[in-house]
């Protein structure tokens, strides 16, 4: 070889030596910001959940039968989600705010699903607080989160878990630190906004919503019913599920976390948190949307939904079986089914009652 030839190939060995330094540097630093930005995460994720933490007191936690804490990763498990409009604006004078959306998820890993039921905020059931029957939504009202989750308790004669009570912020804050959620809006509304000082205009169609038009539509009933509007909510809960695991919302966690930090509450621990990860591996559980039929009822001068008997019985008996509390669902068997209930079940039982009259 040539001088000449040989200086040449000497300045493209070093010159690619110096390429794949600075490839290797670049790794590095991208792995170091990484591993940075997790360590930073999970500091700020547990200092949120610190924030968000909020046992309810006088209270028994459901169990297994060995009296141990059910462990979402391993365990079936039931989540009631509690939605309220606490703003001074529409408190109204209540100590509590009125829950203006509940939701229960149950939760199988075995099975790697998940149940989503939505109840009617106008659903006439039997409120343990008070002792008589009322809409579901004023349960908040009459007692707080306990309240509320002793009603669904005995609505759906499951025990609840665990709970998450948010306020619109959050849900507004949310969706924004996701850069906004895809969802089919089904109708132009205009709504008011959350303040009720303000209107938000959805137009239809399939578009990315913020987290104030997110809300309005979530919130709107106007023009269908709370069944409709259940559905609603739990599109736009599987649209934020679907953007929360894009790549691109990766780097927005810091503010989801920020957001839930200041406008959840909650009865889970970091830890217990962290265990529900375990649902994610090898990707997302599939989400089986329910809804409570009912008529619409005027009699007493004021409007309440009035929830079927046969379709109520036949949720009943699905979350149930979700939750491993009885081995069958099938409609016929639903008086074997209650007798085996507490048999089945390694979890404690919650025996149903008889509503009183109404005073």
């Amino acid at each position: 070889m040539k001088r000449k030839e040989y200086r040449k190939a000497k300045r493209r060995s070093s010159k690619g030596r110096t390429i794949l330094k600075i490839g290797l540097v670049l790794t590095i630093a991208a792995f170091l910001a990484v591993a940075t930005y997790g360590v930073s995460l999970h500091k700020k994720a547990e200092l949120a959940a610190d924030r968000a933490y909020e046992p309810i007191q006088d209270r028994t936690p459901h169990s297994t039968a060995n009296e141990n804490k059910v462990q979402p990763a391993t365990d079936n498990v039931s989540v009631l989600l509690i939605g309220v409009d606490d703003s001074e604006e529409r408190q109204q004078g209540d100590s509590n705010s009125r829950a203006d959306a509940l939701l229960v998820a149950t939760l199988n890993p075995k099975q790697k699903t998940v149940k989503l039921l939505s109840i009617p905020r106008d659903s006439y059931v039997y409120i343990p607080e008070v002792e008589y029957k009322d809409k579901i939504t004023h349960a908040n009202a009459y007692g707080g989160t306990k309240a509320t989750i002793e009603t669904v308790e005995e609505m759906l004669d499951i025990p609840i878990d665990y709970y998450v009570k948010t306020n619109f912020n959050a849900f507004i804050d949310v969706v924004d630190a996701l850069g906004g959620v895809e969802v089919d809006v089904p109708y132009e509304r205009i709504e008011k906004d959350e303040t009720d000082a303000g209107t938000i205009h959805l137009m239809p169609g399939l578009q990315t919503l913020d987290g104030r038009h997110a809300l309005a539509l979530a919130r709107t009933r106007k023009l269908d019913n709370d069944i409709e509007r259940g559905k609603r909510q739990q599109m736009i809960i599987e649209a934020m599920m679907d953007q929360a695991k894009s790549p691109a919302a990766i780097t927005k966690f810091g503010d989801v976390i920020e957001a839930l930090g200041n406008n959840i509450k909650t009865d889970m621990q970091y830890k217990e948190m962290l265990s529900f990860l375990e649902y994610a591996k090898g990707g997302m559980p599939t989400v089986d949307t329910l809804t409570l039929e009912g008529d619409d009822d005027w009699s007493t001068g004021v409007y309440y939904w009035k929830l079927q008997d046969e379709d109520l019985n036949k949720k009943k008996l699905i979350l149930r079986s979700h939750l491993g509390l009885i081995s069958s669902i099938t409609p016929d068997e639903n008086d074997e089914a209650n007798e085996d209930y507490g048999e089945q079940s390694n979890r404690v039982v919650i025996s149903p009652s008889e509503d009183p009259e109404v005073n």
